[in-house]
């Protein structure tokens, strides 16, 4: 994942050594939460199973095998490319300890950010809301 402008200062110059040493080093190119190749287009459901190319098998959202789905489910199945990204657990760019560094796909980047996401749109909302009292008045109900 692209690191943001502000974010960048915050790591070390070397950042993109660390990535390539904890996503394919460490994790062997795939995902550290559900098991998911890096690169590679997959066929995935939306509670989180995915098709297993190399081994023929239906994985769910933690990577281990599970049932095949039924027709009714491949209705909403998409195809979707896998990309690694170095995931900080504590959410501080500047702790990058390999300890606190997990090789994640998207989806288990997402989920594993949720709160913290959740907590960063809660302050926008009030930073937004409070702005609106200061320079146009209290809202309307």
């Amino acid at each position: 994942m692209p690191i943001r402008r502000a974010l960048r200062p915050l790591y070390p110059p070397h950042w993109p050594a660390i990535s390539h040493e904890v996503r394919f080093v460490r994790a062997g190119g795939r995902c550290e939460g559900c098991g998911r190749p890096h690169g590679a287009w997959i066929r995935c459901l939306p509670d989180g199973r995915w098709f297993d190319a190399g081994q023929q098998i239906w994985r769910d959202h933690r990577g281990r095998p599970c049932q095949a789905p039924d027709l009714l489910a491949l209705i909403a199945v998409r195809v979707t490319r896998v990309v690694l990204a170095a995931a900080h657990l504590d959410h501080d760019p500047t702790n990058n300890r390999r300890r606190n560094l997990k090789s994640l796909c998207q989806r288990c980047h997402l989920i594993h950010d949720r709160p913290h996401h959740i907590a960063q749109r809660r302050i926008t909302y009030r930073r937004r809301y409070a702005a609106g009292d200061l320079f146009l008045g209290p809202y309307a109900p």
